[in-house]
């Protein structure tokens, strides 16, 4: 898995290495069970600091993509690929309504509604 940063982006890198793997794990190319690059030799290629890999892993882990342990470092979850292309939706409709000013409460709202409206 090739990763790569632009430090001219207005998104953090930690949030861009977030990103990238979860794409990763979407389209299938780290598969459950794969070991993700060690942090500290990922940040030593990128150039960024090991704090901005641990960030975006931390990111990962907190979305349920990853789990992250001492000495073995991090691993897909199994089942993750649905998960990370939910997620890959979810971001793209924040940030399609934060380009139409929608406020949260509205965004909320309409997906609540989609929601009620599937059920039905």
């Amino acid at each position: 898995m090739l990763l790569r940063v632009d430090t001219g982006s207005a998104l953090p890198l930690g949030d861009q290495i977030a990103a990238q793997v979860r794409r990763a794990i979407a389209d299938g190319e780290a598969a459950p069970g794969e070991r993700l690059p060690a942090a500290r030799a990922l940040a030593q290629s990128l150039g960024v600091n090991l704090h901005t890999v641990l960030r975006g892993y931390r990111q990962l882990r907190d979305e349920g993509l990853i789990e992250l342990r001492r000495g073995r470092g991090a691993v897909v979850l199994a089942g993750t690929p649905a998960r990370a292309r939910l997620l890959e939706h979810v971001r793209s409709l924040v940030d399609q309504a934060r380009s139409l000013g929608l406020t949260e409460d509205e965004v909320v709202g309409l997906v609540r509604d989609n929601l009620r409206e599937s059920r039905a």
